[in-house]
């Protein structure tokens, strides 16, 4: 056996250090490559480690919560030096290394971070992310039998899961054709989500799956709570397999402690003293995505002169549109949003006035104007907003548009969101309305040029023809930088915006 050190790797670019959140093992716990030991937050947003090495953690170099600098070594493996990979063989020494070598070896474990997604196979190189092996594991799916969707035929979890119901549903045809005994013997039991899609909320307290689908950081939660995820009622689904979110484990969780928590709860009352007060204060740490989004911010608003136009949309036609798609979108999984048709209203309004898909370089002294459109969504979470980027929105349509959106957005708010997908954004939206609200003046997510709020979308009077009746309507709170756009370009923009969220019919043009 060889003592491997694993060393914090560059895990998102310009990033120079990370705040340890948990470990998602224990000295002497067995790992595969790909499989997630540790969760970072860095400046940008929370990231999984994947192990490189097939072994067992020696040893743990850090404890939640400590500030590490990218270089520095997290933790040690004990690994097989005959099963030890071949992309492993150029990287860092182990304990015994040489003097001096701290800053090539941090160099070296990002090239072998990036390399270890790809591995050897009897049929050349399968070049697959950690998150995608490990489902492919999860699903007893060979990594190398599958076709990558991706450049270079990178193989995605989506290209996984597609493989794995290929399969399934090979299997169901040859099990309707299956040989008798003494032909060849008796087809096996049917597994994984096709032997479990009847299971529902509604089967009782407990659900039995053999294949639950979930994100990382909602697995990390119920391993947290002692919760065995397959155990976790839901009707969700993603691709045909069950779908659990953090909410439904946080909600099994209680159900399973409150005749606990109600048998404890007489003991402890008399133990705890009904005077003691709370604190006074509190300190909750500045850093992280936290500190970003505020630098962020007061860079935005202290550089870019802001100017708020509001206005409102009248949406009826809008509002019954959408009802009557709503069904469609349900048979394909997918929940159909305003968003959707907000995105694109608003990426017709950019190809008209362009000067708000801009950003200004002061440095060389142009406005860049973008003949693309990546917009921002901003997104709520427990670490602040976060702005997911749906990348060339000018190129999909409403239904995709939504899936992704519903996707970007659960990542975010799950804390699984990589930092690529919150860059290259050139427009933003921000739905303060889903809070409540009409108007708002949002700060522009910089160097952008300008962001649109919209406030919550009810019924209010209008007036038609000198009457007053109720009609559904949408505010719009538009801000923009004033050194890039003038008021007027910012009111036709909202107009044309407008335009199209009355008659959506529009948007098909």
């Amino acid at each position: 056996m060889t003592v491997k050190e694993f060393k914090l790797p560059d895990v998102g670019e310009g990033v120079a250090e990370g705040e340890l959140v948990s470990w998602q093992v224990s000295p002497g716990d067995a790992v595969s490559e790909g499989d997630i030991v540790a969760e970072v937050e860095t400046d940008k947003a929370l990231v999984e480690v994947p192990s490189r090495y097939d072994g067992t953690v020696q040893e743990l170099f850090a404890e939640p919560g400590d500030i590490v600098p990218v270089g520095d070594v997290i933790i040690s493996f004990n690994v097989d030096e005959g099963a030890e990979s071949g992309d492993a063989e150029a990287e860092a020494p182990d304990t015994e290394g040489e003097p001096g070598d701290s800053v090539d070896d941090a160099k070296t474990d990002t090239e072998e971070a990036a390399a270890a997604e790809a591995a050897d196979t009897p049929e050349g190189r399968v070049f697959a992310p950690p998150a995608a092996r490990k489902l492919a594991r999860e699903l007893g799916v060979d990594i190398a039998e599958v076709e990558g969707s991706g450049p270079g035929g990178r193989i995605s979890e989506s290209d996984v899961r597609a493989h794995h119901e290929s399969a399934e549903a090979h299997d169901d045809t040859a099990d309707e054709t299956a040989v008798t005994p003494g032909e060849g013997g008796a087809p096996e039991a049917p597994t994984g989500a096709g032997a479990s899609e009847t299971v529902s909320a509604d089967a009782g307290p407990r659900a039995e799956r053999e294949t639950t689908l979930a994100v990382p950081a909602t697995r990390a939660l119920a391993e947290e709570l002692g919760v065995d995820i397959h155990a976790v009622p839901t009707e969700k689904t993603r691709d045909g397999e069950a779908f659990v979110e953090a909410e439904d484990v946080r909600a099994f969780a209680e159900r399973e402690e409150e005749p606990a928590a109600e048998a404890g709860a007489e003991a402890e009352a008399g133990a705890e003293s009904a005077t003691a007060e709370p604190a006074r204060e509190e300190t909750v740490p500045y850093r992280g995505v936290r500190r970003t989004i505020g630098e962020q911010m007061a860079t935005s608003k202290y550089t870019a002169p802001h100017v708020t136009h509001h206005d409102t949309a009248e949406i009826d036609t809008l509002v019954e549109t959408r009802e009557e798609l709503k069904a469609t979108a349900e048979e394909k999984g997918i929940r159909l949003t305003y968003m959707a048709f907000v995105l694109k209203a608003v990426v017709a309004g950019l190809k008209e006035y362009p000067i708000l898909n801009s950003e200004l370089d002061e440095e060389e002294g142009v406005i860049r104007l973008k003949n693309y459109y990546n917009i921002g969504i901003a997104v709520a979470t427990d670490a602040g907003l976060m702005v997911p980027v749906v990348k060339n929105v000018d190129e999909k349509g409403l239904l995709e548009l939504a899936d992704e959106v519903q996707e970007l957005a659960t990542k975010a708010r799950e804390r699984s969101i990589s930092p690529q997908e919150m860059q290259g954004g050139t427009f933003t939206i921000t739905n303060f309305g889903a809070f409540g609200g009409e108007y708002a003046t949002p700060i522009i997510n910089y160097p952008e040029t300008a962001i649109m709020g919209l406030g919550a979308i009810e019924q209010r009077p209008v007036v038609d023809d000198g009457e007053v009746v109720a009609a559904h309507t949408l505010p719009l709170s538009l801000a923009i930088d004033h050194r890039v756009i003038d008021g007027a370009e910012a009111a036709k923009f909202t107009n044309t915006v407008k335009e199209y969220l009355a008659e959506p019919t529009k948007l098909l043009l």
